[in-house]
């Protein structure tokens, strides 16, 4: 069974850097753990896409994602980065298209560029966004999956729904080598969510690391790309793994054989405290993502 592993970078939002209080400081730290990831054998780092920290907002540090990600597509040089993952509601889709597009070049085409509908209403609110019930997100996550696929695979895309519209935008570069970036999409909703994933995308996420669930969600997928034409077997099944502080890696071999089992081929760790402990990181480089290869 052959898996690929991405890891989380300490960003802030799970209280992740608060023993660190020169925010410069913090930034270097977050670098620190994508570059040691870098020298291998992980093959992505990622980063949330929050404004305040969880599971409450404090006046604590959260850096920003797509800046966090322009920044590390510069300070490594191997790994893929990735968002897990871009909130829909906080850039207009097709600026978001633009965004990518841009990281994907400076990252000479290692760029995995997440997008989700989006879920943390207090941050919505507090940013000036307006919040909308999930049917309604839902609606315009569809509209702003298509003008992204639009704005990577057409010249001037048209497009005119009921949250969003674009009228011949121009996006050049599409992406490193003349292609598109890597899409991944969020979310396990199986009549939106998953239906877009088998119709757009390159890749999903699903199940946080619950095999029942991800074995759920990848059979409900299996149904959309039969439906769809799409070949089920170069869509990547992500999944990501919180893992606990002390963790033995015996014990996150077998989660991971677990989540394997259950259909996933790709797993995203976040790892407690890797910003002020870089053994776990390569321990699991070491002991755990050698026998998934």
């Amino acid at each position: 069974m052959s898996i690929e592993f991405g890891v989380f970078v300490p960003q802030g939002w799970r209280m992740d850097l608060v023993e660190i209080e020169d925010p410069v400081e913090q930034y270097e730290a977050m670098t620190a753990v994508a570059k040691l990831a870098d020298a291998g054998p992980w093959d992505s780092v990622w980063v949330y896409d929050h404004f305040h920290t969880t599971p409450e907002p404090t006046i604590n540090t959260t850096f920003e994602a797509w800046t966090v990600s322009s920044t590390l597509a510069r300070d490594t040089s191997r790994v893929k980065i990735g968002q897990m993952v871009g909130c829909n509601g906080y850039r207009q889709p097709s600026l978001y298209a633009k965004i990518a597009s841009t990281v994907d070049v400076a990252s000479h085409g290692r760029l995995y560029a997440g997008l989700g509908a989006g879920w943390y209403e207090h941050e919505w609110k507090a940013y000036g966004y307006e919040w909308a019930d999930v049917p309604e997100r839902m609606r315009a996550f569809r509209e702003a999956v298509e003008i992204v696929h639009r704005m990577w695979t057409e010249e001037r895309p048209v497009f005119q729904g009921k949250h969003y519209r674009i009228d011949g935008p121009i996006n050049q570069p599409k992406g490193a080598g003349g292609r598109k970036p890597s899409l991944w999409l969020g979310g396990g909703g199986e009549k939106v969510t998953l239906k877009l994933v088998a119709k757009y995308a390159d890749a999903c996420n699903v199940g946080a690391g619950d095999p029942a669930l991800i074995r759920q969600k990848l059979d409900v997928l299996r149904k959309h790309c039969d439906e769809q034409g799409t070949d089920y077997d170069r869509i990547v099944k992500s999944t990501s793994l919180s893992l606990e502080p002390g963790e033995t890696t015996a014990r996150v071999r077998e989660k991971v054989e677990r989540v394997a089992e259950a259909g996933a081929d790709y797993v995203i760790v976040y790892i407690p405290r890797v910003a002020y402990d870089h053994e776990p990181l390569l321990a699991i480089a070491e002991e755990v993502i050698p026998r998934f290869s």
